[in-house]
């Protein structure tokens, strides 16, 4: 059978806009940019897709389907249903509790927002979820700030800093699923490619926070005991380490589950039938991600089909010119839509078969074009005056810290975006892997 000729059409992009502009626009309209489930966004721009395209709905039925059940899309969907039972079973457990006492435990007044930046970074990396993070961080810190001689603002940025620090370089991020499974890299390759532009961010605001806790005085309402088991946080280390050793991610996950239920029954936390219950509700929390990574592909599928990701690829081919700005242009597209729509996961779906096909025309690393696609949604994500983790924290400060305040003290995101541009046009290109 003959290949199907795509022509490029700009028109082809039109219910990718509606998705965009009825997510952005009612999230504008509701100062809440998760008031409309994405999920719903996606489908307002299927329907618009099949009204447009002009194929037999039988064959528009096909396309999406096709898109829907892609293996990549699939395999994505399923080790989110893992990362979620994983994230509920620890949970559950007492695990998030025991990291952050025992971080704040041994934590001097004056070393405060490096350790703010720490503890938020490893239970960020742990859960794969910076929201989660902030949840977990944002209350204690608001409290410290006001028992204490720190400062609220330098608290804020340290624990936003963190969370985005750890939410990129973890194995069961959402963020990490998507980049990894769009470029076809294991996730421990994309991790040790992450280290190498992250650390360097991390190393630089651990020394500015660092500096700026100098001033700081212990007073007798920071003396306080915090209460935990380092038997806890095992089930975290575990899943660490067997995704840093390259092992499979869903026999990673599945024994991080393992684990942490053993865990659990052992301490009496739930039983074992408890247990299953609560692995269940983590996969329900991973619901809204589940369908909209499914529906997004098939609404990608259809615009492909109709030549909307072949108008995109031209256009951004006209501004590359060797291989460099290929990189900066997957980083250029990812955060455009990334300030679109708010959400540094659907950013990535989105970009993703776009980036797949720069980074093999113009023979890139993978593992790095996926290291590129995530740092860069986060950097974008943790920017925005309307993305979730700025409106969290701005929340959780009940109007003691503005925007302005927070991003002022956000070294981490400013010394990463700095750094990874330099990595990008500094650092040799390596001849390409023509095997």
């Amino acid at each position: 059978m003959a290949e199907l000729k795509i022509t490029p059409k700009f028109s082809a992009l039109i219910p990718l806009f509606v998705f965009v502009g009825t997510f952005l626009g009612v999230g504008i309209y509701q100062n809440d940019f998760y008031a409309l489930p994405a999920p719903i966004a996606v489908i307002v721009g299927i329907v618009v897709a099949f009204i447009l395209f002009r194929q037999s709905i039988n064959a528009k039925i096909r396309t999406l389907l096709k898109g829907c059940g892609d293996d990549k899309i699939l395999t994505m969907c399923l080790i989110y249903l893992l990362a979620g039972a994983f994230a509920a079973i620890t949970n559950a457990t007492g695990s998030v509790d025991a990291i952050v006492n025992m971080g704040l435990d041994f934590i001097a007044i004056e070393y405060i927002y490096m350790g703010i930046f720490i503890i938020a970074g490893f239970l960020s990396v742990s859960t794969g979820t910076s929201v989660g993070a902030i949840v977990a961080l944002a209350p204690i810190v608001v409290g410290f700030a006001a028992n204490s001689s720190a400062d609220l603002a330098i608290l804020c940025g340290a624990l936003l800093g963190g969370s985005m620090f750890g939410d990129n370089l973890s194995v069961i991020s959402d963020t990490t699923i998507a980049a990894t499974q769009s470029l076809g890299t294991k996730m421990s390759d994309k991790f040790k490619q992450n280290i190498k532009i992250a650390v360097p961010a991390a190393l630089g605001t651990i020394a500015i926070l660092v500096f700026q806790g100098t001033d700081l005085t212990a007073s007798a309402a920071t003396a306080v005991s915090y209460n935990y088991d380092v038997l806890k946080i095992t089930p975290y280390i575990l899943v660490i380490l067997l995704s840093i050793l390259g092992l499979n991610v869903f026999v990673t996950l599945f024994l991080g589950v393992l684990a942490a239920g053993v865990l659990g029954i052992s301490y009496g936390d739930f039983t074992l039938l408890e247990s299953t219950r609560i692995a269940y509700e983590g996969f329900t929390n991973m619901t809204e991600i589940f369908l909209l990574s499914l529906l997004t592909g098939g609404l990608a599928a259809l615009v492909a089909r109709n030549g909307g990701i072949e108008f995109i690829l031209v256009s951004i081919k006209k501004l590359i010119k060797n291989r460099k700005t290929a990189e900066l242009g997957i980083a250029t597209l990812v955060s455009t839509i990334n300030m679109a729509i708010a959400n540094n996961t659907v950013s990535i779906i989105i970009a993703g078969p776009i980036a797949k096909t720069i980074n093999d025309e113009y023979k890139l690393d993978n593992k790095k074009t996926a290291s590129i696609l995530d740092i860069f949604a986060c950097i974008v994500q943790g920017l925005l005056p309307y993305g979730a983790q700025v409106l969290m924290i701005l929340s959780f400060s009940n109007g003691k810290i503005d925007y302005l305040d927070l991003m002022g003290n956000t070294w981490y995101l400013l010394l990463l975006l700095v750094y990874t541009v330099l990595f990008i046009t500094l650092n040799p290109m390596r001849k390409p892997n023509l095997k």
